[in-house]
């Protein structure tokens, strides 16, 4: 009888897909999220270290001097509360530089406004050498505030004066028009970096609504104030407040070209608010940056000068962010 061989039963393999080698994945120290704001605060600090260092931290320690009588280096302090505070309530030389200072900003805001959007105006025209004008106009801006004091300075005593074209007896700079030759200086100054801000806004406007006036019979004046004005009235809002902050806190050219003098009476009604007895002498062009300077430099008295250096940044803060709110108004109302 034959055997029967028993075959063994292959079964079917089961073919099957293969899966692709996908290593772990790394584990990642940070999230991206955390570190962009890595990267952000490391690329910061640069700017942000010596920002804490030579500005917050001497302003937080001044306000903790203005409640002292610190005189200024190591010297010992005591603690003497709001006394520096009261003080300027009677101190006429503070109040009086601020009284002048207010005058001095509406006089310098005006005016380098008024002179920088009409220089700006005359160099958006298609004029030949526009670029040279530009240049020139903004040239002055980058002198220093000393260096212009004593230029001018020698200009209205020699070359403005009698001995050069005779347009002035004496110095202005020692008559009662002081204020008005500091604010001549400081436009001259300054006009040319406001125009610049102007020009930017002026190259915006679309040539298509000029053109459209144009054929409507507007007139030069009638672009100006419909459609000119209306568009660059944010240019207005940054500019205005640029130069507020900028009359507010001028010290530099006051040094140099005047001194803060020169000296008159203080006038009768803050003598009579004041109660004073007798008149005394005060600086015409003395504002409150220099006047801060004298009473910490000059006189050696540190904790008044930061009593004063304090109101002074509250006043100044309260006014500008005012005017910064009331261009804003403005805007919408254009």
């Amino acid at each position: 009888m034959e055997k029967q061989v028993m075959t063994p039963t292959i079964k079917p393999e089961v073919v099957g897909k293969k899966k692709p080698f996908v290593p772990k994945k790394r584990r990642e120290f940070l999230s991206r999220k955390a570190s962009d704001k890595l990267w952000f605060w490391l690329f910061l600090m640069p700017v942000l270290i010596p920002f804490l260092l030579m500005v917050i931290t001497p302003f937080i320690t001044g306000i903790y001097y203005s409640f002292t009588n610190w005189t200024g280096g190591l010297a010992p302090t005591e603690w003497v509360g709001l006394d520096n505070y009261r003080g300027l309530t009677s101190d006429h030389r503070f109040i009086y530089s601020f009284y002048r200072t207010v005058i001095y900003a509406i006089l310098n805001v005006l005016a380098i406004n008024l002179v920088a959007f009409a220089l700006a105006l005359l160099v958006t025209r298609k004029l030949k050498l526009t670029n040279f004008y530009r240049a020139g106009f903004f040239l002055p801006n980058l002198i220093g505030g000393l260096v212009i004091g004593y230029l001018w300075s020698f200009i209205y005593r020699i070359v403005l004066g009698a001995s050069g074209l005779g347009l002035f007896s004496s110095s202005p700079l020692v008559s009662r028009y002081a204020m008005f030759a500091l604010v001549a200086v400081v436009t001259w100054q300054y006009a040319g970096y406001i125009m610049m801000i102007y020009i930017a806004a002026l190259q915006n406007i679309p040539e298509d609504l000029i053109e459209a006036s144009q054929i409507d019979g507007a007139n030069a004046l009638q672009r100006l104030r419909n459609i000119t004005l209306p568009l660059v009235a944010q240019a207005f809002t940054v500019a205005l407040f640029l130069t507020l902050v900028t009359a507010f806190k001028q010290f530099d050219t006051v040094f140099s070209l005047t001194r803060g003098g020169p000296d008159i009476d203080i006038p009768v009604w803050l003598q009579n608010a004041l109660g004073m007895e007798f008149p005394r002498a005060v600086g015409s062009t003395r504002l409150v940056a220099f006047q801060i300077y004298n009473w910490g430099i000059s006189r050696g008295n540190f904790a008044v000068a930061q009593a004063q250096a304090v109101v002074f940044f509250v006043l100044l803060s309260v006014i500008s962010l005012g005017q910064v709110y009331f261009n804003k108004k403005r805007e919408v109302e254009l």
